[in-house]
């Protein structure tokens, strides 16, 4: 096995030990183990020719989030963003520390930990690629669940904020999936 490939083994473990689940076409998987996965997927087709630090990012980007519940900070935006701030450095200490395990130079994991930590985003064409991947990730996987909890108003917000993280071949990607009914009409609307 490659060391790309132990990694990879090494992330998913760690993703399959999830206490939440996801059922995508009548297969249950660990929620964080699923999410990996299809970020990994939408990233090599977004970058097809993508380094293989992009690609160890791409299957960590939310190791272990379960393991830092957002109730264990204060409501409101500035809790939220505290929680954020502090899941993007547990994810790159977690897979620093599995990536060593297997073998990974310094280097590449200090690349690995900015790419997860969206270090640069804007200006980093490989940060911007996995900030794309996790809002299509969203798009086709989360968009119609979110929809039966949150206001249309919330959600056209939510999508508008999506809309701007994402570069051109982000958006175009978007444009490319097939929504619900429901979703489609929020969607246009927050675009107008």
């Amino acid at each position: 096995m490659t060391k790309l490939e132990q990694a990879f083994e090494k992330f998913d473990e760690y993703n399959k030990q999830a206490p939440e689940i996801v059922t995508w076409e009548g297969v249950i998987y660990p929620s964080e183990y699923f999410y990996a996965i299809k970020l990994h997927e939408w990233v090599k087709k977004l970058a097809p020719n993508a380094s293989e630090a992009l690609l160890l990012a791409s299957r960590c980007q939310h190791i272990g989030r379960w393991e830092i519940a957002r109730n264990q900070y204060p409501e409101g935006r500035v809790g939220y963003l505290t929680w954020r701030s502090d899941l993007s450095r547990f994810h790159a200490e977690k897979a620093a520390s599995l990536l060593g395990g297997v073998g990974y130079d310094q280097s590449t994991i200090d690349r690995v930990k900015e790419i997860v930590r969206k270090q640069k985003l804007k200006s980093d064409e490989e940060v911007q690629t996995i900030e794309n991947a996790l809002c299509l990730v969203f798009l086709q996987y989360q968009f119609d669940e979110l929809i039966a909890k949150l206001s249309s108003e919330k959600m056209i917000s939510i999508l508008r904020k999506t809309w701007g993280k994402m570069s051109e071949p982000g958006q175009v990607a978007a444009q490319t999936l097939s929504y619900s009914v429901e979703a489609q009409a929020l969607l246009s609307e927050a675009l107008q």
